[in-house]
């Protein structure tokens, strides 16, 4: 599908609030309200909005650290290794990458004192290697 100017604010405008009423999006993109949520529903068909997501305060929710986790499973165990990080709700993303390591995730804490426990389990079957996130001054950002 090809998007033109228009489309590419759109998409810039939603990237940045999900919730942005099509009353306000068609005034800053200067097109009508119909066209614009025609606009939308047509980017949404072709697949380019694959959803709309919330974002969570995680600080607020008594998860203040996160904790980047390099995990390089030992061979035979790459399957477990990943049910493994899909069990554990406190892993909030996850890569599947190539080099060293097999996977990047990131992990939400209350604590320090939380990183061990998460991380014993993974120890007989993969290799970690875990940096605590000092901030984000970049996350989620459309390439738009």
């Amino acid at each position: 599908m090809n998007i033109d100017e228009k489309d590419r604010l759109i998409l810039k405008l939603l990237s940045e609030n999900a919730r942005a009423p099509v009353s306000e999006l068609s005034g800053r993109v200067g097109l009508s309200g119909p066209s614009t949520g025609e606009r939308i529903r047509r980017l949404e068909s072709n697949g380019i909005i694959a959803r709309f997501t919330l974002e969570l305060d995680l600080a607020a929710l008594g998860y203040p650290l996160q904790a980047i986790v390099r995990i390089k499973p030992r061979p035979g165990n790459m399957h477990i290794v990943e049910d493994m990080i899909l069990g554990e709700a406190r892993f909030i993303d996850c890569d599947k990458v190539t080099g060293d390591d097999c996977f990047v995730a990131r992990l939400a804490l209350r604590s320090i004192a939380e990183l061990d426990p998460l991380l014993l389990p993974f120890h007989d079957r993969a290799e970690t290697n875990t940096a605590i996130v000092k901030s984000s001054p970049l996350r989620g950002r459309s390439p738009l």
